[in-house]
């Protein structure tokens, strides 16, 4: 080794140590303070609006329902399956006919499915409609039964039903006669998750539409929520494959092809009941909107109880929603008279979810 690369080296190791070294504590001090700020301006960013959206949803549950919105007697209730498989007796009836007594009940959506993903329907899947429908015409008169049909869309990830298929939607219509031969007054259909724009969707309603016109039947269907910030579906859908909004145009499209629409106003990530009651009272306005005066709305109650990241089970409850409800339509449309509540579900009902509906809307 010569001395030129001997004291290269040298002045090459000194730099090393020298970049190792410890940063002056003045450097320290302001690379910390930078960091804090720096954290502080994100959380802020995120905070802020979020802030904002909660202070807006509980000012809009402040104020007083008007008089006179209560039920319209055009109120709807989710059933499961278990009353047309076999499960229920006639004294399983005969209680649902006392708990329905002086009700605004009107519609029972009876779970008969799920549809096959080709769109067909076993008829194995619902042995005891006839003798549910029997049983509720003579136990509960002027209560309608409708078959809630429905299943879960396939997208690139997962299997499902595909709606773009003109064979599929005309199996789903196929099914839908079926069930109305057995007895049933209406179809209520969800299909989830349904994106905003559906074109295939708006087609399979209006062949739906024409079969139960044809029969003086009901089409009913379980409505996405509708977005609250606008083109927020949009926004979602750019993070997520599941949809979770409609656009204000779309429901009203859907609105206008069918006899009843009933919004899933629940799993909305809500923290308190008044920001939650204030979001409901957003979606009824929104829905009120655009729903022709000649179709049902019904805006839904959770009748069950859950906490996680969609629906905390503290905030989301029957007297909040109601009273969000009766906040809308007093803003929007008080005198609406094809309007009411649509529960769900029968077999999570508890006594004060009950309670509450009768006390608060039915009165």
């Amino acid at each position: 080794m010569d001395r030129t690369e001997g004291t290269t080296r040298t002045e090459a190791a000194a730099d090393d140590a020298a970049q190792d070294a410890p940063a002056p504590r003045g450097e320290g001090k302001r690379r910390r303070r930078w960091i804090r700020r720096t954290a502080l301006a994100v959380v802020l960013l995120l905070l802020v609006p979020l802030l904002s959206v909660l202070t807006a949803l509980r000012i809009n549950y402040t104020g007083d329902p008007a008089d006179g919105t209560q039920t319209r007697d055009r109120d709807a209730l989710w059933l499961g399956h278990a009353w047309v498989d076999g499960r229920k007796k006639d004294a399983d009836v005969d209680a649902l006919a006392r708990r329905l007594k002086d009700t605004g009940i009107r519609d029972l959506y009876v779970h008969s499915g799920p549809l096959e993903h080709d769109g067909s329907l076993p008829k194995s899947v619902y042995p005891k409609a006839r003798w549910f429908i029997e049983a509720v015409h003579d136990k509960i008169p002027g209560v309608r039964v409708q078959a809630f049909l429905g299943d879960v869309l396939a997208d690139e990830n997962s299997e499902g039903m595909l709606l773009a298929d003109p064979g599929t939607r005309s199996a789903v219509v196929r099914s839908a006669r079926q069930v109305l031969d057995t007895g049933y007054e209406g179809i209520h259909l969800d299909l989830e998750p349904m994106p905003s724009g559906d074109r295939d969707f708006l087609a399979l309603l209006d062949a739906l539409r024409r079969e139960t016109r044809s029969r003086d039947a009901q089409l009913s269907v379980a409505a996405h929520q509708i977005d609250p910030l606008p083109a927020l579906h949009t926004v979602f859908g750019l993070f997520t494959e599941h949809p979770k909004w409609w656009s204000q145009e779309f429901f009203g499209q859907v609105a206008r092809r069918v006899d009843q629409i009933a919004v899933m106003s629940y799993d909305t990530a809500q923290p308190l009941e008044s920001t939650y009651g204030g979001y409901v009272a957003q979606q009824t306005s929104l829905a009120l909107e655009v729903t022709p005066p000649s179709t049902d709305l019904l805006m839904g109650l959770p009748f069950y109880y859950e906490s996680n990241f969609d629906h905390w089970g503290h905030a989301e409850t029957v007297p909040a929603a109601v009273r969000g409800v009766r906040l809308g339509l007093s803003r929007t449309d008080a005198d609406r008279a094809n309007f009411g509540v649509a529960l769900y579900i029968d077999f999570a009902a508890t006594e004060a979810d009950w309670r509450a509906y009768k006390e608060d809307w039915v009165r």
